[in-house]
Formats: structure tokens, sequence, C-alpha cells
């Protein structure tokens, strides 16, 4: 079997698996190629791929060639055009959000696996890429807010003045928030985070945070770490007491995503409006409409106020080289499911993990969650 790694779109730095993680499937039998400057941005060169033994090869060759394709971006219609019949593509496609690709990959006879839609148990731990990559996604979110920021983070007291510790507000404390919070912790901020999960209060505060209460809310805690609806007497008590946060913040950082839906506002025009001159906004949640009225995809926005709001979903490839060691090794834990020990295909179907993250498979959409989307 051939396995091929390509090189992403431009913008996307990462890329599905480093030399020293594509050589452990050489062991396991497999034929791993790779495009030509696949790795570069990732600071992986063509040379450290052919030191390990993988074959470096142009896109259109691994097209017609491989069996196995990984590549963390959905492909283009070209490439469609160009696959080999029966191929097997693994990546991040956000198929709740791309019904409509999924339906023609699923019409071309691909089989494909969407590794953000991994079940979220203690078992898959190892191959969840949305844990891996928000991880990264945290942090970078507070280094880019501290950038754009015209203040100091910590507090300071020099014969020149006092300077006060900025105020972090963080709205949500997934994977990303949390990671938020604690870098935010490290750089000397005062932080508050609300979230809808009372669960997750002890953990704000054990990275020494405030966590902000709004009693009522929807039970997310199985959501897997992302919010639910939430009923309306419930949003205006939230409204309230996230407007109170938002006046005194000097930075918010939002990640509030609902699956296969639009993210949810959760700060107002007039929130923002009350905001301090210089305040900024990182809205990691911008791909999917962001939590902010302002926020625009890949965007930087300054409002008339001067609140700077950034919108960016993939932080994760402004560190390129951990995003991809992250990301590859949650791909070679998943490939083991499906990977039999002569280095055949063995798609399992009866394991949780492999059903839960395979789209399409066999001429049609097999995803619930994807093929409820597609009924609604």
């Amino acid at each position: 079997m051939i396995a091929a790694i390509l090189k992403e779109p431009t913008g996307e730095n990462r890329v599905s698996l480093l030399p020293e993680q594509a050589e452990t499937l050489l062991k396991k039998n497999i034929d791993v190629w790779v495009e030509q400057g696949a790795g570069i941005t990732a600071f992986a060169s063509d040379e450290a791929y052919k030191t390990k033994g993988i074959k470096v090869a142009g896109r259109q060759q691994l097209l017609q060639t491989a069996d196995l394709l990984f590549s963390i971006s959905a492909l283009t219609v070209s490439d469609l055009a160009a696959l080999k019949p029966a191929v097997i593509i693994i990546g991040i496609f956000q198929p709740l959000y791309n019904v409509s690709l999924m339906k023609d990959w699923a019409g071309k006879g691909i089989t494909s696996f969407s590794l953000d839609t991994i079940p979220r148990t203690t078992r898959a731990q190892s191959m969840d890429v949305l844990s891996s990559q928000a991880n990264i996604a945290g942090y970078r979110s507070v280094l880019v807010a501290s950038t754009l920021f015209p203040r100091y983070f910590p507090m300071f007291m020099t014969a020149a003045g006092s300077i006060p510790p900025a105020k972090v507000l963080i709205l949500g404390a997934g994977v990303a928030g949390l990671q938020a919070v604690a870098t935010a912790k490290r750089l000397g901020a005062v932080i508050e985070v609300f979230d809808t999960r009372p669960a997750v209060k002890e953990e704000v505060m054990s990275l020494g945070a405030k966590f902000v209460e709004v009693e009522g809310a929807a039970d997310a805690s199985n959501a897997g770490g992302y919010a639910v609806e939430q009923t309306e007497e419930y949003k205006k008590k939230q409204e309230a007491r996230i407007a109170e946060s938002v006046a005194k913040s000097d930075i918010i950082i939002t990640t509030a995503q609902i699956p296969g839906k639009k993210a949810p506002i959760l700060l107002s025009k007039v929130m923002i409006d009350a905001m301090k001159n210089g305040s900024v906004i990182i809205d990691l949640a911008a791909a999917t409409g962001g939590n902010t009225a302002y926020t625009k995809n890949n965007e930087t926005i300054v409002t008339d106020n001067g609140v700077t709001i950034l919108g960016n979903s993939n932080l994760p490839s402004g560190m390129p080289f951990d995003a991809s060691k992250m990301y590859g090794k949650n791909l070679v834990n998943f490939l083991q499911l499906i990977i039999d020990k002569e280095g055949g295909l063995n798609l399992n179907f009866e394991d949780d993990i492999v059903k839960g993250c395979c789209i399409t498979y066999n001429g049609e959409i097999i995803n619930e969650r994807v093929k409820t989307i597609q009924a609604s």
C-alpha cells in the first residue's frame, strides 16, 4: 500500500506527518511518499524526508498512485478529478459544516475519515486532533493578543510610576480556553472566565482565574468541549453578566462553537462599543461565524472606538512544527486502528472510533451526525 503526504494550500503551514513520524509507517510495511515541498513551512525539508526513506514526488503522481492520502485541508476539485478509484483520504474536513462537499466525495466513491469528528472519549484521547490543536490555539491567542495590546500584561511598579495588570476575559473553558488561562496567568494578567458548564469551575480556579457564574445553563458537559443551544431566558442573563465583565476587560478571547451550526454571538456591538480604546479581542470561532458581531474570518477589524478584533480559527498554523508534530502523532495513533500488522487496510466499522470519524464510504455518507444535518 502507498500512503502519500500532500502539501497544504497557501496559508496552511502544517504538514500531516513530519519525517520521523512518516518513518514509523515504513516499519509497518507501508510505502510512504511525500509531495515536493510539503514540509517546508513546517521546517521539514524534502531532504529530511529522503533521509528517512520517504520518496518525494509531484502532486499529480501522488494523486494518481496513492491508496491512502493525508491532507489536513480538503482537496480541490482538480485534485478529486485526478484521484485513483477507491482512495482513502484522512484529514480535518469539518464535515458538519461542509455537508455538500461530503456528498460530492461520496458520489466519487471516496472513503474519507475526518479526524475532527473522532469521538471525544478516554480511549480516543491520543487521536484527538481537536484537543491537540486547540491547546496550541489557546496558547498562541494570548501571545498574539499581547503583541496587539498597547500595554503590559503584568503589574509593574517602577520609579516612573505603577502599571496595573491587564484584565483578561476568556469565554469558554475548553482545551483552548484553559490553555489561554494558563498562558495569560504566566504573563501576569488578572483573568476572568465564563463557561456554561459549572463542572469546569474547579479547573479554572486551579489555574488562578475567577469563574463567572450564570445560573440556569443547559448542560454542556457531554458536548465534547463545544457550546450547546441555551434558552432565551438564560441568554438574557448571560448577556447581562458578560456585559459587566466585558466593560472592564482589556483583552477578550472567545472560543465558543456549536457543532454544525453558526457560532453563538456572545459579544454584541453594544458591548464592544463600551470597551476601552486599545482593547483586543481574539475570536477563535471566526471560521464558523465568530462570537462577536464584528468578526470577519481571517481579518483584523478595528472599531470606531479603537477595539482590535482578530478573527482567526487557525492559530495552530502559526506554530507549524509543534502543531504538525502533535497532529502527526494523533494521525499515527488513529492509523493503528485501520491498518493491520502486514500494512494492509482493515476498516473495522465495529470500532466506535473508526465508525465515528468515517464520513463517506461505499458511495454514501455514513456518518450519522453528518446525515442528520444533511436531512435537516
